[in-house]
């Protein structure tokens, strides 16, 4: 039988709510037919933002968004997205498709999105297009009380109180579409331009260094070496593909050497994680720089039929599982990990949510994060995993991924039988503590299961095939290709 140990008195922290963070990029339909319809539309909406994809976030409590890049950020140039909307500049997204751009959803729609989800915004700004004036001119505007001419821009907007903004990214992907920099130039650059972001008021700048991506620990060096004392996070990019760049593999069509080759792949991200960690402790022993996935999740071929520039893909029980693997590894690495973004929120890659005109779908991904909601602001609890192997020949792994966390007496435990056919029958002990109850949730499926408009078999249901013993353990009998929550109150 598999084993799930946890510790209550053994903690690596508390696991930041942002690590649940969301990333919208001016991209396909991410934003406009995704979150933002304009107030004019006949779907509902305040604002102009959707209101069932905005109740949506809610429900999974999103604490964190990001915008407007990703590759789209170093081609922004925030001015031209304020003002009457008439008069705003057009332009051609070169990045994504080649359609036309016509800055309707700029810096305030963007911070009414957030009021509405009640989340923080993250705003990732332009170095490889942009300029040092152009980005200490946006922070001033977001965020100064001051009788400037830039502020009185933010006046005659309709904004009288500063907006506070404190996730400030000094570029994104510097090394390639963000400008192809050299890690020693980038490193002075990241330099020169935080020194123009200035803070205001009593609100203190996040400022955030673009890291790596996946395993260029060289660059991961060379910017702690040089840039560490003026960060306070930097960023890590990497993207689970089942096939290469060039054939990347189709969301939904797949045979279990694909599953599992996938989930192999997901699981890497602890390995990333864990190295970039050891170099950042050389520069950074005392844990004060967060590392930040800010971009995260599967990344298959387009849906037939669909520009290929949108990277509008389909969502099945195995992106379930990619999320539930990776959640789980950031849980773990809390001491480090301080901030995550899912790419991308609606209609774009790994989303937690499609829509299609006033249609609206939420992912196996999506539910996902609803099981794991707990988690947020939550004191990491040790979970120690014994278990049997799943996979095949080429791509091995352990048949359970599990963490935990404790919060008000109450022990939330997540976990995901990876196995694509077999069952997991699992004892949970919770070293001394007594149990006073059990509850538990869960999503499962055959792992091409997918929700579609007009068909949602995917969704997250009570879970109750499991038992109290005598001992004080508790037996789960998980089905194949599942992820549950299961909420242990204390006594």
């Amino acid at each position: 039988m598999n084993r799930i140990t946890l510790d209550v008195n053994r903690s690596k922290g508390t696991i930041n709510k942002n690590i649940y963070g969301h990333f919208s990029e001016h991209l396909g339909r991410c934003i406009y037919q995704g979150l933002y319809v304009g107030e004019e539309s006949n779907i509902p909406n305040v604002k102009g933002m959707r209101t069932d994809v905005v109740e949506a976030l809610k429900k999974i409590k999103a604490p964190l968004l990001r915008w407007p890049g990703g590759c789209f950020a170093d081609e922004y140039h925030w001015q031209d997205g304020i003002g009457p909307k008439e008069s705003r500049k057009r332009m051609v997204n070169t990045n994504w498709g080649g359609v036309v751009e016509d800055n309707s959803f700029g810096t305030h729609e963007f911070m009414e999105l957030c009021q509405q989800i009640g989340c923080e915004p993250y705003i990732n700004a332009n170095v490889g297009s942009g300029t040092v004036r152009e980005m200490a001119e946006w922070v001033e505007y977001l965020n100064s009380e001051g009788d400037s001419s830039v502020v009185q821009q933010r006046w005659k907007n309709g904004r009288k109180e500063p907006f506070n903004v404190k996730y400030w990214g000094v570029g994104n992907e510097s090394w390639g579409c963000g400008g192809n920099m050299r890690p020693e130039y980038y490193a002075d650059e990241f330099r020169r331009y935080q020194t123009y972001c200035r803070n205001y008021g009593k609100n203190k700048l996040y400022r955030i260094a673009c890291g790596p991506t996946d395993r260029d620990y060289n660059w991961m060096e060379v910017l702690m070496q040089r840039a560490a004392p003026y960060m306070d996070a930097i960023t890590l990019h990497y993207y689970t593909l089942c096939g290469d760049w060039q054939k990347k593999g189709s969301a939904t069509e797949f045979d279990t050497a694909d599953y599992y080759k996938v989930l192999s792949r997901a699981a890497d991200m602890d390995t990333f994680v864990t190295n970039h960690d050891k170099i950042m402790d050389k520069y950074d022993p005392d844990k004060r720089i967060g590392l930040i996935v800010d971009e995260w999740g599967t990344w298959y071929d387009v849906e037939p039929g669909t520009n290929p520039g949108f990277l509008y893909q389909q969502n099945t029980m195995r992106d379930a599982m990619v999320a539930a693997i990776t959640l789980n590894i950031f849980n773990r690495h809390c001491d480090r990990v301080v901030m995550a973004n899912l790419a991308q929120t609606v209609n774009v890659l790994q989303a937690v949510i499609l829509t299609e005109g006033d249609q609206m779908v939420l992912t196996p991904t999506y539910y996902v994060f609803d099981l794991y909601k707990a988690h947020q602001d939550a004191k990491e609890v040790d979970c120690f995993v014994i278990c049997n192997e799943t996979g095949d020949e080429t791509h091995k792994m352990g048949q359970l991924t599990a963490s935990a966390s404790e919060k008000e007496g109450k022990v939330t435990l997540t976990v995901a039988n990876l196995s694509a056919d077999e069952k997991a029958e699992t004892a949970v002990a919770i070293r001394d503590k007594e149990i006073a109850g059990v509850s538990a949730r869960i999503l499962n499926g055959e792992m091409h299961q997918y929700n579609d408009f007009g068909k949602t078999p995917v969704e997250v249901q009570p879970f109750t095939d499991y038992e109290v013993l005598a001992n004080g353990e508790i037996k789960l009998n998980l089905p194949p290709c599942s992820v549950a929550e299961v909420t242990v109150c204390l006594k």
